[in-house]
């Protein structure tokens, strides 16, 4: 079963959020920023769109935030990579059936009321998938 749709986002983990769009401004030219403060999930985004995909800058604002330790451990970087599918239930139970650790088990609320889960990265050689399901 192919899941994907498309690339969805890529997120960046940053320490300094201001500092890091400023960055993406000034050195590639980025503009149209959406900043959103997301205080429950002890962080705080700003997103560009590039056409149907985006780049998402993510930033903790408390050690509580989920990606807080792996930004502490590696630094400022890539953190993920987001598909788009269509079916985000289906994707998951069939992920799970081929017996791939999932973060998320069932999906949950995402930005711009998207549908979003996690595979675990130690499933995916390495790297942090989020799926995300379009509304």
């Amino acid at each position: 079963m192919n899941h994907f749709i498309a690339i969805d986002h890529i997120g960046i983990a940053v320490t300094d959020l201001d500092e890091a769009v400023a960055f993406y401004t000034n050195t590639f030219g980025v503009t149209d920023w959406e900043h959103i403060d997301l205080p429950e999930r002890a962080m705080r985004v700003a997103v560009a769109h590039y056409g149907d995909s985006a780049i998402e800058l993510i930033a903790p604002t408390s050690v509580d935030a989920a990606f807080a330790k792996y930004l502490a451990e590696k630094g400022p970087g890539m953190h993920h990579i987001a598909y788009r599918v269509a079916d985000i239930e289906a994707s998951l139970s069939d992920l799970k059936a081929q017996g791939l650790r999932l973060i998320d088990d069932v999906a949950r609320p995402g930005l711009h009321g998207t549908l979003v889960a996690f595979v675990h990265p130690k499933a995916t050689m390495g790297t942090l998938i989020e799926l995300v399901q379009h509304q």
